[in-house]
């Protein structure tokens, strides 16, 4: 299956260039259409990426997850109040949260630059497609990651709303 979307992406980006050097002149309009439209979404899918690079070095997860633990460390201070079904619910919560701290760290130390082995002269290297698919494999985990922290602070607001309720 891969390798038949790889051969149809090939075919598609030979048609195009074909076109764009020896097609009629709206071929030639058209696939130049379809380059600039290209290079836009690959610049603004660039920007998207160096946004959320910021935002992960800025700290995005880490106020989000130290907020979730004062939340929790509230509830366990008026255990005493509280039901013993919240408080197994807390404990669920505090150990998803322990395990999103712990991918947080591991994305932080995987993200750090690797020394690039020099290159020999005439050798080509497949070092850009192997950061753009690093790049491209992070970006992914992080929204994982994002999804995981949005459903644990939903799940936080209803364990809060509970042990408000009792």
């Amino acid at each position: 299956m891969r390798s038949l979307i790889k051969l149809a992406l090939l075919l598609l980006a030979a048609i195009l260039v074909y076109n764009y050097f020896f097609g009629t002149s709206e071929e030639k309009t058209q696939s130049k259409e379809v380059f600039k439209k290209t290079g836009d979404a690959l610049g603004a899918a660039w920007n998207i990426l160096k946004s959320e690079k910021q935002k992960f070095d800025a700290g995005k997860y880490d106020r989000v997850l130290d907020q979730l633990g004062g939340a929790y460390k509230a509830i366990r201070e008026r255990a005493q109040y509280v039901d013993e079904k919240v408080l197994r619910r807390l404990d669920e919560l505090e150990r998803r949260k322990a395990s999103l701290e712990q991918q947080l760290d591991s994305m932080e130390t995987q993200d750090a630059p690797a020394p690039q082995p020099a290159r020999k002269k005439g050798l080509k290297s497949d070092a850009g497609d192997t950061t753009a698919a690093k790049q491209a494999d992070n970006q992914r985990r992080k929204e994982a990651l994002q999804r995981e922290l949005d459903q644990l602070i939903r799940d936080t607001e209803v364990l809060l709303k509970q042990a408000q309720e009792e």
